[in-house]
């Protein structure tokens, strides 16, 4: 921070009376955050400090400060369509100062020094830190809008539909869901966003994300073939042996026509997409599926006995 401070900038004037800046304590600080509504974010950070440095009568000086800095931030959206918070302002009241100069230096003399001082220190100084702060919670934006792999059947990605909404007790982002088949094919989506109004209220201190059931019954298709799987003996815990014996038992009707003793084995296929239904006690997901029996005898080729329609 402190060299930070004294990096020469454009159209700043230079420290007089002080040099070797440094921050020799810094206590934590106590931090107030706001929502700004149709804005953004408020904050307020009491800081207390010492700097230290030479000065202009040659000594060794001690700042011990009290100072508030209040910062106000915009959340926009950027033409990325990544919501971005970004500085506005940034102001520095400063609350005490105590100095170990000597007291016989006339006090409006040494007054008007630290206040001409810190005033162009301490902005440099402490601004850059809420930049620093906002640049991690951008982070945090950018992650959220970058590519999520759906397994190896495809992606998922976020961005911005509208530009965001903030209230006094929350901030809204309208979100765009963009699915893609591991083709590369992008999914088709109806649009069915729902109105803010019929969301259900939030709760304190936490962060709802409201997915449509259009959207999870399309993300599902993307990985419906990841519910094909071929099932045999001993796959399953707690079945009996899957041969045709076991089938005939639980299909008597079924029992003339199979051969005596055979291995089974079950190929679970997709069928259809997937469909998901949300409603305000329930939600359900049904797949759909084809159950085909199979054995392979010993001296011939694998052979089909009937296939089943599953909806689970």
């Amino acid at each position: 921070m402190a060299e930070e401070a004294t990096k020469k900038k454009p159209n700043a004037k230079p420290i007089k009376g002080i040099s070797g800046l440094k921050v020799k304590d810094l206590r934590p600080p106590v931090i107030s955050l706001a929502l700004s509504p149709g804005s953004g974010l408020f904050m307020a950070v009491l800081i207390q400090m010492t700097i230290a440095g030479k000065s202009f009568i040659g000594g060794n000086m001690e700042i011990t400060l009290a100072a508030n800095l209040t910062g106000t931030s915009r959340l926009w959206q950027d033409p990325t369509g990544i919501p971005r918070f970004s500085l506005k302002n940034c102001h520095i009241a400063l609350i005490s100062v105590k100095t170990n100069l000597p007291n016989s230096m006339l006090p409006k003399v040494m007054s008007k020094f630290l206040n001409s001082t810190l005033q162009k220190v301490l902005p440099g100084l402490l601004c850059p830190a809420v930049d620093g702060m906002l640049n991690l919670v951008n982070a945090k934006f950018t992650a959220m809008t970058s590519e999520i792999p759906l397994g190896t059947a495809g992606t998922l990605q976020y961005a911005l539909l509208n530009p965001p909404v903030t209230t006094e007790t929350s901030i809204e982002l309208d979100l765009k869901t963009i699915l893609h088949q591991k083709e590369g094919k992008e999914v088709d989506l109806p649009i069915d966003q729902p109105s803010l109004a019929s969301l259900p209220p939030k709760r304190d201190a936490a962060t709802q994300l409201i997915l449509s059931a259009n959207f999870l019954s399309a993300e599902l298709s993307i990985l419906a073939a990841s519910f094909n799987l071929d099932i045999s003996n001993n796959m399953v815990l707690g079945l009996p042996p899957l041969v045709t014996t076991m089938l005939g038992n639980l299909i008597p009707e079924i029992s003339t026509v199979l051969p005596p003793s055979q291995p089974v084995v079950i190929e679970m296929r997709e069928a259809k997409a997937p469909v998901v239904t949300i409603t305000p006690d329930k939600s359900f997901v049904q797949l759909f599926s084809t159950a085909e029996f199979r054995v392979s005898p010993s001296d011939s080729a694998p052979k089909s006995l009937f296939v089943l329609d599953v909806v689970s």
